[in-house]
């Protein structure tokens, strides 16, 4: 097998994706290529509807495509049972935990029963696995605590580490930073990046958190309707414009400058003269205020920050942007 071959985890080719009723094909997607790499962090992004759950539905065996070829390790899905499957592959769902009483270490443990069976005692490998996948996630702290004493961030921490300890090559998450706070998605995502990076793991996430998703994934699956599926490094989606292809195409665009997703309206020559970190943030602030005239200039001084604003014959100085919109806000009326 060559070098190449013995990376890819997961593989689709022209997959047709969708359900069977009776005789009836009812089609969600299809013309879906990929290849999941080992040690990589992808993101899975695309409109709701698209057909992304239902290619995490094929991934699992849950319901196998309509055609194509979908292969784990180069043998295909469907000649895996349900134990097999769940040995190589482990999971990370949006389902709420109901079994609030278990405590951390137990539901981390639960991620051994593919190797060891419901009744199965766990043994010196099986205690291995569960102890390694605490303490990679960091939540050894949380070691006795029960899961409804838990946040909803330390909580995702202690899904992610039981789907640690099933040992499998494939962790698939879904919308695993939905609900969760600005810093508890930073240290998720960064997590599976580590994850995927140190310990060799393919890590696929499904996911609508597209900043994030930039700044740590691996790869990216865009899935639009209509079209095939589009993979490729996050930065080369971007330069080529492919990215645009999440957003609708006639009001919102992924600016390259700033990293952002901006309103496609046309950009006002605002007259401002500064440090460009800081003049970025004030022409953000005044596009927000809706100001549309051009007829002053803002000149920006650090140390200490300062704001002189020139309005026709006018003069005044301003510690901050709220204080220079405010005048220019009066000014206008």
């Amino acid at each position: 097998m060559a070098e190449g071959r013995k990376n890819i985890i997961l593989e689709g080719k022209n997959l047709q994706l969708g359900y069977r009723k009776g005789k009836k094909i009812f089609e969600v997607t299809s013309d879906i290529s990929f290849s999941l790499m080992k040690g990589e962090l992808t993101c899975l992004l695309g409109p709701n509807g698209v057909g992304k759950s239902t290619l995490l539905k094929a991934i699992l065996g849950q319901n196998p495509p309509i055609g194509g070829v979908l292969t784990f390790r180069d043998t295909p899905i469907a000649q895996y049972d349900r134990r097999a499957m769940s040995k190589n592959i482990s999971v990370v769902l949006t389902d709420k935990i109901t079994s609030g009483n278990l405590t951390v270490g137990q539901l981390v443990a639960l991620g051994r029963i593919p190797h060891t069976g419901w009744l199965g005692r766990l043994q010196d490998e099986d205690r291995s696995k569960v102890e390694h996948a605490i303490e990679s996630t960091k939540i050894g702290y949380l070691h006795d605590r029960r899961l409804s004493e838990l946040s909803d961030g330390q909580l995702q921490k202690v899904m992610i580490a039981r789907a640690l300890a099933q040992d499998g090559e494939l962790l698939i998450l879904d919308e695993p930073t939905a609900h969760l706070d600005l810093v508890n998605r930073y240290e998720i995502m960064h997590l599976l990046k580590d994850i995927a990076h140190r310990q060799g793991k393919s890590v696929l996430v499904v996911t609508h958190d597209l900043e994030i998703a930039i700044e740590t994934a691996d790869q990216f699956w865009l899935m639009e309707c209509g079209f095939p599926l589009t993979a490729g490094l996050p930065e080369d989606l971007i330069l080529s414009g492919e990215i645009n292809r999440l957003l609708p195409d006639d009001q919102l665009s992924f600016d390259i400058r700033s990293g952002k997703i901006l309103p496609l309206t046309a950009e006002i020559d605002y007259t401002i003269d500064g440090p460009h970190e800081i003049v970025q943030w004030v022409k953000k602030a005044l596009g927000k205020a809706e100001l549309d005239k051009t007829d002053f200039k803002i000149s920006i001084s650090k140390n200490p920050l300062k704001f002189e604003l020139e309005y026709d014959i006018n003069k005044s100085i301003h510690d901050n942007i709220e204080t220079v919109i405010r005048e220019l806000t009066i000014r206008s009326l």
